[in-house]
């Protein structure tokens, strides 16, 4: 059992770009041309380059990229019992383009029958630790899962097998429980949960999104809060558990603008996760001074570096803004990253495997220099 933990001081979200050989692989696999034994050597191998390339630039956390799912949350869903999904004929709307993913909605009670996929996914990635390095599990947070099926979009499908939405809640909770007690078993002792609920909350069309008010969406945000925070506390003691808060991240678009300020109360005081992965790469995401409401000695891992661009950050821009962050959060409490991952889905951003990798090896310069890690 390593005992890195995470957020490493240079860290990452966990999604890579997908190389060329693992997505022919995926239209064979989808088209009948090969068998899923096939397509998962090429997996395998994929994964296996990652990780060495990953431990080779001398980072301490390793992931299998997401180089098995589809999308970074659906692929989780779809393991689940009572969860339904076909080909998209609309997509989701993002900035300037649609996400064509497949929509997914509750077609019977949600559980967990089995062993979830995600489970023997970690198995393969933990047996790659070390001394020096530590498998991390990112999976969607419970509060994405129950908006995916309680947002006004999918919430009369929702209904016909849910009297309410606290039943729904109680549900996912359950199967959460028996995903992340099967992690712990598989030697799991970091779990990163992804979120963009929160991004939704925090633009100016949120309470539109979720059909509600501005004061309802407060309800909706401490809804939120009170699911991802049951799961939590049912989680072993010593899980560490952190989460990735997004905007949306898709063939380098968006979905989501605006600062943190809306959500900061709820998200940054009462939500009881170990570290915030935050993404404050643009004009979008606004400044520091949410992080002000961060509670206790939660750390803040500040997402400068994009992934949605190829063009490299500046060294001495992304210092100055991590003692800007330093207003608000001791600097021994804030940790680098990528603002979101390189390829949220299967289709990946707007840059090339060489770009991607330049920019890990910023972070790490750059956390260096600042922390003499």
């Amino acid at each position: 059992m390593s005992n890195v933990t995470t957020p490493c001081r240079y860290d990452f979200v966990g999604s890579f770009l997908r190389p060329a050989r693992l997505k022919k692989a995926r239209r064979s696999f989808d088209e009948g041309k090969i068998s899923y034994e096939e397509l998962k050597k090429v997996e395998d191998d994929a994964i296996t380059e990652l990780i060495e390339k990953t431990k080779e630039l001398g980072y301490h956390v390793i992931t299998d990229g997401e180089f098995r799912r589809a999308t970074w949350h659906l692929d989780f869903m779809w393991g689940f019992d009572g969860i339904g999904h076909t080909p998209t004929t609309t997509g989701l709307p993002f900035h300037g383009e649609a996400a064509m993913v497949d929509d997914t909605f509750i077609d019977g009670k949600v559980g967990i029958s089995g062993e979830h996929p995600f489970v023997e996914h970690f198995r393969f990635v933990k047996a790659f630790e070390d001394e020096n390095t530590v498998a991390k599990q990112t999976m969607p947070s419970p509060a994405q899962f129950y908006a995916q099926f309680t947002m006004p979009f999918n919430h009369e499908q929702t209904e016909k097998f849910y009297a309410t939405d606290e039943e729904l809640a109680a549900d996912i909770v359950k199967a959460y429980g028996k995903v992340i007690d099967d992690l712990y078993a598989a030697g799991c002792r970091n779990i990163q949960l992804d979120d963009c609920t929160w991004g939704m909350l925090a633009d100016k069309t949120g309470p539109m999104l979720y059909g509600t008010t501005p004061e309802g969406a407060v309800e909706v945000q401490k809804r939120h809060k009170d699911i991802n925070n049951q799961v939590i506390a049912n989680a072993p003691k010593d899980m560490i558990i952190n989460t990735h808060v997004c905007r949306g991240n898709f063939h380098s678009t968006y979905a989501n603008s605006g600062a943190y300020d809306p959500v900061a109360e709820v998200l940054f005081g009462e939500e009881n996760v170990n570290a915030y992965f935050l993404e404050f790469d643009d004009e979008r995401s606004g400044g520091f001074e949410p992080l002000s409401k961060v509670s206790g000695d939660k750390k803040v891992v500040l997402g400068l570096v994009t992934t949605k661009s190829p063009e490299l950050e500046d060294k001495d821009e992304v210092i100055k803004r991590i003692h800007e962050a330093e207003k608000y959060i001791p600097l021994d409490r804030l940790y680098l990253s990528p603002q979101c991952g390189f390829a949220s889905c299967e289709i990946g951003n707007k840059l090339t495997e060489e770009q991607q990798w330049a920019k890990l090896a910023l972070v790490k310069e750059v956390a260096e220099e600042v922390w003499g890690c």
